[in-house]
Formats: C-alpha cells, structure tokens, sequence
C-alpha cells in the first residue's frame, strides 16, 4: 500500500496560529546525525503562507528515505524555485567531537537559518528534540515558535523537502571527501557504518573527517585497545566510545 503523500496542511495551521496575513513557516531536517565520518547536514526550506494561501511545492517530493537518488537529485531545483528560500547548514565531524552531536545539530540548524536570509514565524522539526528553542531564546530578538513533529518528513511537505535538501547535499560532500581518501568507500556508505568502512578503519586508522570521539572500527574494542598499546592499531581517536543524544550510530548507510 502506497503511503499518502505528505501535505501543508500543518504549516497552515502554524501560520492561522500565528496570526492574519503573510507569515513565514520554516521545515527543517537533519541527514548525517549517525554517521562515523563527515558533516551533518540540516537542510531548511521557509515557506511563504498568507491568509492560508501558499505556492505548492513540487509533486514527487517525499521522505527522502522513500526516493531513489536520481529522483532526489531532480526534484533539488523544483523545491528551490518553488519555496520562498532554502538553506543548508553544516556542523563537521571536529564540531561533533568537540561538543556532541546535540550541540551540533543545534549549530547546524542556526546556520541554515541563517542562510535563509528571511524571518521565520514558525519554525517544524522533525523528530521529538527541541534543539532550537533554547539557542533562539537567548537571542536578542523574539524567537519564533518551534513546533515539532515525529515522523514529519513523512507527513509535512516543507520537511520532506529539508530532507531532500540536506540528503543531497551531504552526499555530494561524502562523493568529494571520497576522491580524497577512497579507502574507506564514502562514494558509496557516505560515511555511515559499513562492514568496508569499518574494516578500513580497522585497517588503516581514521581520518581528520572522521567522529573520533565514537566508537568506530569493526573489531572488539579490547583488541584495538591493545593493538593501541603494542603500537599497532589505528592512530589514537579510532577506539573512543563516546556518544551523546538518545541514538546510537547506524551500522549502515542511512536509510534516506
């Protein structure tokens, strides 16, 4: 059974809740947040809504876990020339290690905002942390409301489009850190837990692009330790255990 196609109609009632004429709802999602290596990726998309009325976005657009790449691929400038802006922002692997993946995430969805260049009214999370609010009320300025949602990149078009966004770009920039270092097979696990990728890290230790405050590598964590100690084990960082946030890392690539 084909599952419905997500609508507007929540960003509608965000803006009838935030009051008569133009309002401006943002949906944003995340792709990358379970990755051993590489940036995470929060892709934004605002939404022009007055008095109810707003510029449909494409059809086909979905959970970009739900779409092939090519589809993916194609529907990036139809969702670009249909909203009313678009962003990306970024949080790197050094960011992640340095103060968590939560933070991270935080500090990604604040600069797509940013990249936006439009005031929001409402902003659509997908999932059930609220890793906005506390950075936006700390600002000098009135935040706009954070509404969230599980599973709205199933069920709201404004994040399934963020998905598609974010999911495009971050595997662009796993295909360009791949030319760089092919051995761990980025082009194809962008980045995520692979029995290649962490065989290759078990191999040959990790990479400035990694998560080196995960657990990352294939082997028991003993026996890295102790090839640590011997002296021949992969550079220090590859065995950390760290992990912050309520998820785990995906043994394989995202399903997105």
């Amino acid at each position: 059974m084909t599952a419905p196609a997500p609508t507007l109609d929540l960003e509608r009632e965000l803006a009838r809740r935030a009051g008569p004429g133009r309002r401006v709802v943002v949906g944003l999602d995340e792709v990358g947040r379970g990755a051993l290596a590489g940036p995470v990726a929060v892709g934004a998309v605002a939404l022009e809504i007055t008095d109810g009325e707003v510029a449909p976005l494409p059809d086909g657009v979905r959970d970009s876990k739900k779409l092939t790449a090519r589809r993916r691929e194609a529907l990036v400038a139809p969702i670009r020339e249909s909203a009313l802006a678009c962003a990306v922002g970024w949080a790197e692997a050094s960011e992640i290690d340095e103060i968590g993946i939560m933070a991270a995430l935080t500090r990604a969805a604040l600069r797509a905002l940013e990249g936006l260049g439009v005031e929001a009214d409402t902003l659509l999370l997908d999932g059930d942390a609220d890793v906005l609010t506390p950075a936006l009320t700390a600002a000098e300025r009135p935040a706009p409301l954070v509404q969230l949602r599980v599973a709205a990149d199933r069920d709201c078009a404004s994040v399934s489009a963020a998905s598609i966004l974010a999911k495009v770009a971050r595997d662009a920039r796993m295909v360009e850190l791949d030319a760089e270092v092919p051995e761990y097979g980025w082009a194809s696990n962008k980045g995520y837990g692979a029995a290649v990728h962490r065989a290759a890290i078990d191999r040959i230790g990790v990479h400035e692009h990694h998560r080196r405050s995960w657990r990352l590598g294939a082997a028991p964590a003993a026996g890295r330790v102790a090839r640590l100690a011997a002296g021949t084990g992969p550079m220090p960082g590859s065995a950390g255990v760290l992990w912050e946030g309520p998820w785990s890392p995906q043994d394989e690539e995202e399903r997105r």
